[in-house]
């Protein structure tokens, strides 16, 4: 196998097996002698591709949000129009948020280890751009009333990060999955044109 290759592929197992980790276990209780052990890897493969286990926690967490978001948007792919495709996209993300990896990783773990602002940028990053590009083309289609879309998706993208720390920090993500989804879908009903 050729270095790249191979440098590419102990990359691949190292963030697979910290995932799996971070995902059953949360990322405190999860040490870098435990990973690589996992990954038949060195502690110096470990090093060579992260910086240290918050560089690896990080990469952990952006391949995640990059696959919900994958995951998302091919969900929406067939929507009949801009209003449904926004519909369904957030009652797509609400079903990531019963995930108990997602749960861990993104909701509980990602806000104290990268800290509230990083991990903020990251949010925005993979879903501010959606948002703003489904508002956009609900209200271009005349189904949402005309309004400054910037500001409206950052409230949007807030009250699905506020409805997903409640799923998040429940006793029971189901129940609370169900409870949030009907005042956030009143939110996009209330824009209605």
């Amino acid at each position: 196998m050729p270095r790249e290759e191979q440098a590419a592929a102990t990359r691949a197992e190292l963030l697979r097996f910290a995932r799996e980790l971070f995902a059953a276990r949360g990322y405190a209780d999860v040490g870098t002698e435990e990973i690589v052990r996992a990954a038949h890897v060195t502690r110096g493969a470990l090093y060579h591709h992260f910086d240290d286990k918050r560089d690896l926690f990080r990469a952990v967490h952006n391949q995640l949000a990059d696959e919900l978001l994958e995951q998302i948007v091919a969900q929406t792919a067939g929507s009949a129009d801009a209003m449904e495709a926004l519909t369904s996209g957030v009652r797509a993300f609400l079903d990531t948020c019963e995930d108990p990896a997602v749960i861990r990783i993104s909701h509980l773990d990602a806000p104290a280890v990268l800290g509230w602002a990083e991990w903020r940028e990251v949010d925005a990053r993979h879903w501010l751009g959606v948002l703003t590009m489904a508002l956009q083309e609900a209200m271009d289609a005349g189904l949402l009333r005309r309004r400054d879309v910037q500001p409206l998706a950052h409230m949007l993208m807030g009250a699905m990060v506020e409805a997903s720390m409640m799923i998040a920090n429940a006793a029971d993500p189901g129940a609370a999955r169900a409870e949030v989804e009907g005042p956030l879908l009143a939110l996009l009903e209330g824009l209605r044109a």
